[in-house]
């Protein structure tokens, strides 16, 4: 467990940045990279995406697919070729969001999968999942954000 402290949303970035530029170089798996993402309203999560996204070269903006629950990202990369990015804040039921065939894009290892309020969804998540958790602090811009899993 690793825990991180951001001030400002450019540092939340920075970090999303920086984790997505470590992905490339994990040992290779058999199923996809799955980074789940869980805290509270306007704790970061989108934030954290928005520069996951530039670590990944994705140049388009990283909005939450709130009412369409899912976007597909091509990659140009060797190990892998698509970024899917789900939001699971309307998922009333896992069994629902797996109707998206979420079990085929997790079981590919081409795929990297960041997952919005994923603790909705948790029975369906991989167990080699990267949880981070991300916690308002007191001051306006502070966070706390906890890597569960290392990378």
């Amino acid at each position: 467990m690793r825990i991180f402290q951001s001030f400002s949303s450019a540092e939340t970035k920075k970090l999303g940045y920086s984790l997505a530029r470590k992905i490339p170089r994990l040992r290779p798996r058999r199923n996809a990279i799955i980074v789940a993402l869980a805290g509270e309203l306007g704790s970061g999560k989108t934030t954290f995406i928005q520069g996951f996204f530039r670590g990944l070269g994705i140049r388009k903006r990283a909005t939450s697919p709130t009412f369409i629950i899912i976007r597909r990202f091509a990659l140009c990369r060797k190990k892998f070729a698509n970024l899917y990015h789900i939001d699971a804040y309307r998922a009333g039921n896992p069994k629902e969001i797996l109707k998206l065939d979420l079990a085929e894009i997790f079981i590919d290892p081409k795929n990297i999968v960041i997952i919005e309020w994923a603790d909705k969804i948790r029975k369906i998540i991989p167990k080699d999942a990267i949880w981070i958790e991300f916690q308002h602090v007191m001051k306006k811009n502070e966070r706390i954000i906890v890597l569960k899993k290392g990378v």
